[in-house]
């Protein structure tokens, strides 16, 4: 499709819009904005959050002390000498980006979202490789139709205070003012061709300078040939949904039973009954008054075995089992501990599989800018990411 100076922004409005709908959605789950009952007037309701205590306790066992490993693809002079430089390189660039705080932070979004990304570029005034973390919400892309891994085109929205808009432009963007003190900007990358956009006006078209498109994008677990991923939320809403109702609901009876309901059987009319010690009801011959008890029979009981059975369903669903929280109802250890945590195991196994092809894709775009701008050689490396182990 060819792109005239303001058919991509149009295009990108009316884009994704299911998918942009359910991150909104995910993130007010992470946020604790929803999963609570409906509360009528005067009746509060519960809400626990333990979307955001799974997705934080899942990304805690994920990301441990990762870091870059580079191999020469040969036993060449020049490939050993290239991996030691490419080694240093990445060693600096992590260091200089604080990598590692940048990817738990990035795992905390992708967990929530069910999409994760990197941005690689170059900074002229530093004169070294910048590794950001750009909000997916404003990450559109294309890819081959046979192919989701391999993408054709990123764009990137996202919003400039007008000011930073000018200073880039080096002038004012057009319509930017008083009454848009924030300029809207889209990037468009191909392998061969950037373009910028500020406020639907095409500003700068050139040649692209890293010779691949900058971005990683990767996802928190895949859908079957699709290119955006599930979210660890997404198989959990119901239950949370319903544990945040049962425990209202409890929470409602309880109260109740510590402001006890008068009832008085064949009476007309009563005034001023006071429901409190040493007072003294006078009522009809034929008539009957007592409290109601709505804990007699065992009838809690009910609702807290209800509860954790959807308690238990959650954490069936978030494959993270209870004793990942500490809750150690036995002594176990050693072979019969990780049975039990087996489920989590292999969620952290699969996302790792996913991460080290998302790092690897990062530090050989690291490589190449560094390679596009500075003259240096990386072509005969290999790079490649260690983990540290699930339990330290």
């Amino acid at each position: 499709m060819a792109l005239t100076e303001s058919s991509l922004p149009r295009l990108i409005d009316r884009m994704d819009a299911d998918r942009l709908r359910r991150y909104r959605e995910y993130l007010d789950y992470h946020e604790g904005r929803r999963g609570a009952p409906p509360a009528r007037a005067r009746e509060r309701s519960l809400t626990f959050n333990y979307a955001r205590a799974i997705v934080e306790k899942g990304v805690s066992y994920l990301v441990t002390e990762h870091q870059p490993v580079v191999t020469p693809l040969d036993a060449s002079v020049e490939a050993r000498t290239q991996a030691a430089d490419a080694a240093r390189l990445l060693a600096e660039t992590w260091e200089a980006n604080d990598l590692a705080r940048l990817d738990v932070e990035t795992e905390i979004d992708t967990a929530v979202l069910g999409d994760g990304a990197f941005k690689v570029t170059w900074d002229d005034v530093e004169e070294r490789v910048v590794v950001t973390a750009p909000d997916v919400q404003g990450l559109f892309a294309w890819w081959h139709p046979d192919d989701v891994h391999r993408l054709r085109r990123v764009a990137s929205r996202y919003t400039l205070d007008t000011e930073d808009a000018a200073e880039r432009l080096g002038r004012a963007p057009k319509g930017a003012g008083r009454r848009a003190p924030r300029v809207d900007v889209v990037e468009a990358w191909t392998a061969n061709q950037f373009d910028l956009w500020m406020q639907g006006e095409l500003v700068e078209s050139r040649a692209n300078p890293y010779g691949a498109i900058p971005f990683v994008i990767y996802p928190n677990l895949p859908r079957p040939k699709q290119f955006w991923g599930i979210s660890d939320i997404e198989p959990i809403r119901g239950t949370l949904e319903e544990l945040n109702r049962a425990y209202t609901q409890l929470s409602r009876i309880l109260e109740l039973s510590g402001n006890p309901i008068a009832v008085l059987e064949n009476v007309e009319e009563a005034r001023d009954i006071a429901v409190q010690p040493g007072a003294v009801w006078e009522v009809p011959e034929q008539a009957r008054a007592y409290l109601l008890d709505l804990l007699q029979g065992g009838g809690v009981r009910l609702h807290v075995e209800y509860v954790d059975l959807v308690y238990r369903a959650m954490h069936d669903l978030a494959e993270t089992p209870r004793i990942a929280f500490g809750d150690a109802r036995s002594d176990a250890s050693g072979v019969a501990l990780q049975v039990e945590l087996d489920p989590l195991l292999r969620r952290v196994a699969r996302k790792r599989l996913i991460r080290s092809a998302a790092f690897r894709r990062r530090d050989r775009l690291i490589l190449d800018v560094a390679a596009a701008h500075t003259g240096r050689a990386f072509d005969r490396v290999r790079t490649e990411v260690t983990w540290g182990p699930v339990f330290a």
